[in-house]
Protein backbone atom coordinates (compact mmCIF):
# COMPACT_ATOMS: atom_id res chain seq x y z
CA UNK A 1 0.00 0.00 0.00
CA UNK A 2 1.81 3.74 -1.20
CA UNK A 3 1.12 6.77 0.66
CA UNK A 4 1.56 10.46 -0.58
CA UNK A 5 3.74 12.75 1.33
CA UNK A 6 2.33 14.83 4.05
CA UNK A 7 3.82 18.13 5.53
CA UNK A 8 6.81 16.18 7.17
CA UNK A 9 8.95 14.05 5.25
CA UNK A 10 7.66 10.54 6.36
CA UNK A 11 10.74 8.45 6.32
CA UNK A 12 11.49 5.03 4.40
CA UNK A 13 12.68 2.37 6.62
CA UNK A 14 15.68 2.24 5.05
CA UNK A 15 16.27 6.46 5.75
CA UNK A 16 15.32 5.26 9.61
CA UNK A 17 18.07 5.90 11.91
CA UNK A 18 18.91 3.24 14.85
CA UNK A 19 16.57 4.50 17.08
CA UNK A 20 13.58 4.83 14.69
CA UNK A 21 14.18 1.50 12.88
CA UNK A 22 13.50 0.01 16.61
CA UNK A 23 10.61 1.60 16.52
CA UNK A 24 9.60 0.22 13.04
CA UNK A 25 10.58 -3.20 14.28
CA UNK A 26 8.49 -3.62 17.08
CA UNK A 27 5.64 -2.32 15.50
CA UNK A 28 5.43 -4.55 12.75
CA UNK A 29 5.90 -7.47 14.48
CA UNK A 30 3.55 -6.55 17.08
CA UNK A 31 -0.50 -6.36 16.33
CA UNK A 32 -0.71 -3.69 14.00
CA UNK A 33 1.70 -5.79 11.30
CA UNK A 34 2.54 -2.32 9.51
CA UNK A 35 3.69 1.36 10.43
CA UNK A 36 0.94 3.38 9.58
CA UNK A 37 -0.86 6.89 10.60
CA UNK A 38 0.09 8.93 13.54
CA UNK A 39 3.37 6.53 14.44
CA UNK A 40 4.93 7.81 10.59
CA UNK A 41 5.45 11.08 11.93
CA UNK A 42 5.77 10.51 15.59
CA UNK A 43 9.09 8.25 14.91
CA UNK A 44 10.51 11.25 13.89
CA UNK A 45 10.65 11.16 18.06
CA UNK A 46 11.69 7.76 18.94
CA UNK A 47 11.17 7.89 22.61
CA UNK A 48 7.57 9.41 22.09
CA UNK A 49 6.54 6.76 19.42
CA UNK A 50 8.00 3.40 21.33
CA UNK A 51 5.51 5.03 24.30
CA UNK A 52 2.98 6.21 21.78
CA UNK A 53 2.97 2.20 20.00
CA UNK A 54 2.25 0.80 23.35
CA UNK A 55 -0.05 2.62 24.37
CA UNK A 56 -2.19 2.71 21.41
CA UNK A 57 -1.64 -0.79 21.04
CA UNK A 58 -3.43 -1.63 24.46
CA UNK A 59 -6.03 0.64 24.17
CA UNK A 60 -6.74 -0.69 20.74
CA UNK A 61 -6.65 -4.35 21.06
CA UNK A 62 -6.69 -5.09 24.88
CA UNK A 63 -9.40 -2.81 26.44
CA UNK A 64 -12.56 -4.51 28.87
CA UNK A 65 -15.07 -3.12 25.90
CA UNK A 66 -15.27 -5.28 22.93
CA UNK A 67 -13.65 -4.48 19.51
CA UNK A 68 -17.21 -3.22 18.06
CA UNK A 69 -17.77 -0.89 21.15
CA UNK A 70 -13.85 0.91 21.21
CA UNK A 71 -14.62 1.06 17.00
CA UNK A 72 -17.83 2.92 17.82
CA UNK A 73 -15.89 5.34 20.14
CA UNK A 74 -13.07 5.92 18.04
CA UNK A 75 -15.04 6.77 14.80
CA UNK A 76 -17.07 9.34 16.66
CA UNK A 77 -13.54 10.99 18.00
CA UNK A 78 -12.55 10.70 14.11
CA UNK A 79 -15.91 12.26 12.88
CA UNK A 80 -15.84 14.97 15.81
CA UNK A 81 -12.44 16.11 14.82
CA UNK A 82 -13.12 15.57 10.86
CA UNK A 83 -9.67 13.26 10.84
CA UNK A 84 -9.83 11.57 7.37
CA UNK A 85 -7.16 8.74 7.95
CA UNK A 86 -8.68 8.33 11.05
CA UNK A 87 -12.16 7.56 10.30
CA UNK A 88 -10.94 6.21 6.97
CA UNK A 89 -8.96 3.12 9.12
CA UNK A 90 -11.79 2.77 11.55
CA UNK A 91 -14.98 3.02 9.80
CA UNK A 92 -13.65 -0.31 8.08
CA UNK A 93 -12.19 -2.09 11.58
CA UNK A 94 -15.70 -0.69 13.04
CA UNK A 95 -17.26 -3.10 10.20
CA UNK A 96 -15.46 -6.12 10.52
CA UNK A 97 -15.66 -5.90 14.34
CA UNK A 98 -19.60 -6.22 13.48
CA UNK A 99 -20.86 -2.55 14.46
CA UNK A 100 -23.68 -1.60 12.04
CA UNK A 101 -23.07 0.02 8.32
CA UNK A 102 -26.53 2.42 9.06
CA UNK A 103 -24.57 3.49 12.37
CA UNK A 104 -21.17 4.00 10.60
CA UNK A 105 -22.75 5.85 7.75
CA UNK A 106 -25.08 7.90 10.18
CA UNK A 107 -21.66 8.97 11.89
CA UNK A 108 -19.68 9.51 9.13
CA UNK A 109 -22.19 12.31 7.88
CA UNK A 110 -22.53 13.99 11.35
CA UNK A 111 -26.17 12.45 12.16
CA UNK A 112 -26.76 10.63 15.42
CA UNK A 113 -27.25 6.83 14.55
CA UNK A 114 -30.56 4.41 15.15
CA UNK A 115 -29.20 1.96 18.07
CA UNK A 116 -31.11 -0.44 19.83
CA UNK A 117 -28.25 -1.72 21.53
CA UNK A 118 -28.30 -0.13 25.01
CA UNK A 119 -24.71 -0.36 25.09
CA UNK A 120 -23.68 0.93 21.49
CA UNK A 121 -25.81 4.22 22.58
CA UNK A 122 -24.65 4.66 25.87
CA UNK A 123 -21.00 4.08 24.50
CA UNK A 124 -21.88 7.04 21.77
CA UNK A 125 -23.27 9.06 23.90
CA UNK A 126 -19.88 9.03 25.99
CA UNK A 127 -17.68 9.91 23.44
CA UNK A 128 -19.84 11.89 21.57
CA UNK A 129 -20.26 14.48 24.80
CA UNK A 130 -16.72 13.68 26.10
CA UNK A 131 -14.97 15.42 22.55
CA UNK A 132 -18.00 17.66 22.62
CA UNK A 133 -18.27 18.98 26.16
CA UNK A 134 -14.90 17.96 27.61
CA UNK A 135 -17.18 16.01 30.12
CA UNK A 136 -19.65 13.68 30.69
CA UNK A 137 -22.86 13.81 32.77
CA UNK A 138 -23.42 11.64 36.08
CA UNK A 139 -26.11 9.71 34.46
CA UNK A 140 -23.89 9.05 31.32
CA UNK A 141 -21.11 8.22 32.92
CA UNK A 142 -23.01 5.82 35.56
CA UNK A 143 -24.55 3.84 32.95
CA UNK A 144 -20.58 2.80 31.58
CA UNK A 145 -19.79 1.88 34.78
CA UNK A 146 -22.74 0.07 35.47
CA UNK A 147 -22.42 -1.97 32.91
CA UNK A 148 -18.35 -2.20 32.50
CA UNK A 149 -17.16 -0.83 35.81
CA UNK A 150 -14.65 1.25 36.52
CA UNK A 151 -12.46 -0.12 34.74
CA UNK A 152 -14.36 -0.09 31.58
CA UNK A 153 -15.16 3.49 32.35
CA UNK A 154 -11.67 4.25 32.84
CA UNK A 155 -10.20 2.33 29.37
CA UNK A 156 -12.93 3.97 27.44
CA UNK A 157 -12.25 7.28 28.53
CA UNK A 158 -8.48 6.30 27.48
CA UNK A 159 -9.53 5.39 24.09
CA UNK A 160 -11.29 8.56 23.37
CA UNK A 161 -8.36 10.31 24.81
CA UNK A 162 -6.28 8.67 22.57
CA UNK A 163 -7.93 8.60 19.37
CA UNK A 164 -8.49 12.79 19.78
CA UNK A 165 -4.17 12.93 20.11
CA UNK A 166 -4.64 10.34 17.11
CA UNK A 167 -6.48 13.00 15.04
CA UNK A 168 -4.78 15.93 16.46
CA UNK A 169 -1.67 14.63 15.38
CA UNK A 170 -2.84 12.79 11.79
CA UNK A 171 -4.54 16.62 10.97
CA UNK A 172 -1.74 18.55 12.20
CA UNK A 173 0.66 17.13 10.24
CA UNK A 174 -1.17 15.90 7.23
CA UNK A 175 -0.53 12.72 6.85
CA UNK A 176 -2.00 11.43 3.86
CA UNK A 177 -4.66 8.62 2.52
CA UNK A 178 -3.25 5.74 0.90
CA UNK A 179 -2.86 6.51 -2.94
CA UNK A 180 -6.49 5.75 -5.17
CA UNK A 181 -8.47 6.20 -1.13
CA UNK A 182 -10.87 8.30 -1.38
CA UNK A 183 -11.26 11.07 1.68
CA UNK A 184 -14.32 9.64 3.80
CA UNK A 185 -15.40 13.02 5.58
CA UNK A 186 -16.97 15.97 4.00
CA UNK A 187 -13.79 18.70 3.23
CA UNK A 188 -13.48 21.71 5.12
CA UNK A 189 -14.40 23.86 2.70
CA UNK A 190 -17.82 22.40 2.50
CA UNK A 191 -18.51 24.25 5.65
CA UNK A 192 -18.72 22.79 9.70
CA UNK A 193 -17.74 19.09 9.70
CA UNK A 194 -17.74 18.50 13.34
CA UNK A 195 -20.38 16.71 15.34
CA UNK A 196 -23.02 19.20 15.47
CA UNK A 197 -22.68 20.58 19.78
CA UNK A 198 -26.83 19.95 19.54
CA UNK A 199 -27.24 16.39 18.05
CA UNK A 200 -30.07 14.38 19.91
CA UNK A 201 -28.78 11.61 21.44
CA UNK A 202 -28.59 8.06 20.11
CA UNK A 203 -32.12 6.25 19.79
CA UNK A 204 -34.35 9.30 19.48
CA UNK A 205 -33.33 9.86 15.92
CA UNK A 206 -36.02 7.61 13.82
CA UNK A 207 -34.92 6.22 10.26
CA UNK A 208 -36.65 8.01 7.42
Amino acid sequence: MEYRMGRLHLPAVDEMTPDQRKVYDEVVSGRRGRLVGPLRAVIHSPELATRWSRLGEFLRYSTLLPAKLNELAIIVVGRHWNSQLEFYIHAEAAKVAGLGADCIEAIRIGRAPFLVDDAEREVYDYARLLVQTGTVPDDVHEAIVERWGSRGAVELTGVIGYYTMVSMTLNAHGIPLPDGAAAPLPSLQDGPTRLPAAMQPAGETRRD
